[in-house]
């Protein structure tokens, strides 16, 4: 695989005023061709002014964004979009911190220009139900799964949460992996976003007591077979594998990909090759730069080299890709200022 052409687009004008800090882009394709992004944003991560913004292409031009939803004194976070024919589908969490956060959603039947009220994702659940960061898989029996983890203050694991009915309900199915304890914090290269992070600046050692596997993304290779990879702790991206359309799950293995334990995406394209957005970086908290693409021919089983999109020193992160043919359209965040847009294609 070759990169043919590839052009960037900042989402907002460099100097705007709009707000000081914001992260984790969603990124949609509405039957019209048209591009939606969604992403957080507000003072800085977890403070309570922090809403869900969404932007749209006119053309191939990126208008000017709108704070979509807000509650006074409540952290929003990890926006999803997800289109089924004509509805448009957010799901985006709510709390405090990651480790009390539970899903809401809000549904569009006009393209993103109204929403309805939000609600619960699964009514009386205080689990983080559906996705958590990267976009849900409809899998060939029709069936919605949505990649999804939970984050307590000692372990981190991923599940599936699927969807038979379009969204009405939900099914918990979890990915088994054996903890570890993690008592230091043995790091030479660490994210220097850590420390002033307002999740993290009184208690940096703590963070790396946590253990184990988030975010995942997702793809099915076969009928019923579905794959994850996964953000882990321990320096490499994870894997696990379903053959029964995400029902059961193998305990999750460490990939020979390097990982930053910082957010991953992943799309298939209509020739079943893979293209992974992520940093290649090792290290539990490592840096956030470079971020780039690799390719796999072969289902994951090995990954080559496809295109680092930013090489300076910075924080770009929390891709999200989806694919169009052979056309790759991908955004991520710019050292908390800015979302960047990239529109890559292969051959």
């Amino acid at each position: 695989m070759k990169v043919i052409a590839a052009d960037k687009q900042f989402l907002f004008p460099p100097e705007h005023t709009l707000f000081n800090n914001c992260h984790a882009s969603s990124l949609a394709r509405l039957p019209d061709g048209q591009l939606l992004a969604a992403f957080f944003a507000g003072l800085r991560e977890g403070e309570g002014d922090v809403a869900i913004w969404l932007a749209h292409t006119q053309g191939d031009i990126w208008q000017r964004p709108v704070r979509l939803i807000a509650e006074d004194g409540v952290a929003h976070w990890n926006p999803v979009l997800h289109v089924d024919g004509n509805t448009l589908w957010l799901f985006y969490k709510v709390g405090p911190t990651v480790h009390d956060w539970i899903t809401r959603r809000v549904i569009s039947q006009d393209r993103g220009r109204t929403w309805s009220t939000p609600q619960p994702l699964v009514p009386g659940d205080t689990l983080p139900r559906g996705p958590v960061r990267s976009k849900l898989l409809v899998m060939s029996n029709g069936e919605w799964i949505a990649p999804a983890s939970i984050e307590t203050e000692e372990f981190w694991d991923a599940f599936a949460d699927i969807s038979p009915d379009h969204g009405a309900t939900w099914h918990k199915h979890d990915v088994p992996i054996d903890h570890r304890q993690r008592r230091n914090a043995n790091q030479s290269d660490v994210w220097p976003g850590l420390a002033a992070n307002a999740l993290w600046e009184t208690d940096v050692e703590r963070v790396f007591k946590w253990d184990g596997v988030i975010q995942p993304t997702l793809w099915e290779s076969a009928h019923g077979q579905i794959h994850m990879l996964m953000r882990s702790t321990r320096g490499h991206i994870y894997r696990s594998d379903s053959a029964d359309f995400g029902r059961t799950w193998r305990r999750a293995y460490a990939t020979p990909l390097p990982n930053n334990n910082s957010g991953i995406d992943l799309a298939r394209l209509d020739d079943g090759r893979l293209v992974l957005a992520y940093n290649p970086i090792g290290g539990n908290w490592g840096r956030r730069h470079p971020i780039s693409l690799a390719w796999s021919g072969d289902n994951g089983a090995s990954w080559q080299d496809l295109l680092d999109m930013e090489t300076d020193e910075g924080e770009f992160s929390y891709p999200a890709i989806i694919a169009e043919g052979r056309i790759l359209h991908l955004t991520y965040t710019w050292n908390r200022r800015n979302i960047v847009y990239r529109r890559i294609a292969v051959n």
